[in-house]
């Protein structure tokens, strides 16, 4: 006879209770799943619509929602067209940084390096300026070898959750962009994950780059912060740093005064060819009258403390950006700062900065022969060039065996000069550090 064993019936209970939970969790978990829409592929580019069109290259990369493009001078009289991304706002890069602003920067810019075509697209049949009245609206479409349609880099940002909403649902593409924009909250993507940004500073320090510190030095008076950029020139207690801005195609630079606070640790990160982190406090030099920051800092027990200045990579080289003397005496530089364009003297902004300038005629010279003066020696030449003049001050020189130079070995002549943009006395200058930087023709 088989026996039976008889199972409680509270114990069945229990077991039926325990599948029914199970079975309501995995149904909770697959209504949960959703697949993420690709939005940009869904949304074609209609290229007999009315709204303006135009093929395009890229010049300039200069954040995750403005580039430069090369276009027919049909579209723009000088053949370029700076183009401001409709629908979006990436966080910031170019100036002040923000939280995951370099993940957009570098996302569009990986999607048109590999592009092979890229066309863009007004909202209507114009090509509508944006607030500032120096970049245009545009939709940016782009093929790469291996696709047979164009995709929508907009889309692509918002749908990544790289950008915020910028009159999102206001343009031809609304709806698909509010979608978009809607899934990247949902899933919870970058600027929406609630994650540290893995590319951003969060150190005490205002983190932000040369080129914001040159164009608003005021709004930083006092306050410490940390920028990045290649050692230029390092003399008598400062050294020169210098960062390349992609939208105005010229270096920003800054001197940073380190006094005698720093360690020999810290004074090999400042060697020049160096890319460092800078950490300092911004501060008028009164003296001087030109910006500079100072306070630095190296603890070596604790070489990522994010108070510590820091190397980033070694091996560069100055910019030496050759100069003509008419750009330096009279050139101006329009920048793009929020919602409005400010003009610049062009050597204001490349203050700090590493130049070259060939072909200046030697007019005149003065020399500091104060022998208790630190700057006993050193020596200004006044020069022309092109109907500009342009001074070029030294520090004391010396030639090969030692002896100091002076300026009749220059007076009259022409010259071709590498030095530093600097200020005295209300002028800017070149300022000149090694005898091998003035070569005689």
């Amino acid at each position: 006879m088989k026996m039976h064993r008889k199972t409680h019936p509270l114990l069945r209970l229990l077991a039926c209770a325990l599948v029914l939970c199970l079975a309501l969790g995995q149904g909770f978990a697959l209504a949960g799943e959703e697949e993420a829409v690709d939005y940009a592929s869904q949304l074609k580019l209609q290229l007999l619509s009315n709204t303006a069109k135009t093929e395009a290259t890229v010049k300039t990369f200069v954040d995750g929602d403005t580039v430069h493009f090369h276009v027919p001078e049909t579209v723009a009289e000088n053949g370029v067209l700076k183009g401001r991304f409709l629908a979006l706002d990436t966080p910031e890069s170019t100036g002040r940084i923000e939280e995951y602003g370099k993940a957009a920067s570098r996302f569009t810019k990986e999607k048109l390096s590999a592009a092979t075509s890229i066309m863009l697209e007004s909202d209507n049949a114009l090509w509508n300026p944006d607030s500032t009245g120096d970049r245009y609206l545009v939709w940016v479409w782009y093929k790469t070898a291996d696709m047979t349609e164009y995709r929508n880099l907009n889309l692509e940002i918002l749908q990544n959750g790289l950008a915020v909403a910028s009159s999102t649902q206001q343009n031809r593409y609304g709806d698909t962009c509010m979608a978009a924009l809607t899934q990247a909250r949902k899933l919870k993507l970058n600027v929406f994950s609630g994650q540290p940004d893995p590319d951003f500073y969060y150190g005490s320090a205002v983190e932000l780059t040369l080129k914001e510190l040159r164009t608003n030095p005021e709004k930083y008076n006092g306050i410490k912060v940390a920028f990045n950029g290649v050692i230029t020139t390092n003399y008598n207690n400062t050294a020169y740093i210098e960062a390349y801005d992609a939208e105005t195609g010229m270096y920003n630079g800054l001197s940073i005064y380190y006094g005698f606070g720093l360690n020999g640790s810290g004074l090999k990160i400042l060697t020049i060819g160096n890319e460092c982190r800078i950490v300092g406090t911004m501060q008028y030099y009164e003296t001087g009258g030109t910006w500079q920051v100072s306070g630095l800092s190296y603890r070596a027990m604790r070489p990522t403390d994010p108070d510590n200045i820091q190397k980033l990579s070694e091996g560069h080289s100055p910019a030496y950006a050759l100069t003509s003397a008419e750009t330096f005496a009279t050139g101006k530089v329009s920048v793009t700062m929020e919602d409005t364009v400010q003009e610049f003297d062009w050597a204001e902004l490349a203050l700090g900065t590493s130049i070259a300038m060939n072909g200046l005629t030697v007019k005149d010279a003065y020399i500091t022969d104060n022998e208790d003066s630190s700057s006993y020696g050193a020596f200004t030449l006044v020069c022309e060039a092109d109907g500009h003049t342009v001074a070029v001050r030294t520090i004391p020189l010396r030639d090969a065996e030692g002896n100091l130079l002076t300026p009749d070995a220059y007076m009259g002549k022409t010259i071709d000069v590498k030095g530093i943009v600097d200020y005295f006395d209300g002028n800017y200058q070149i300022k000149v550090f090694t005898a091998d930087s003035i070569s005689v023709h």
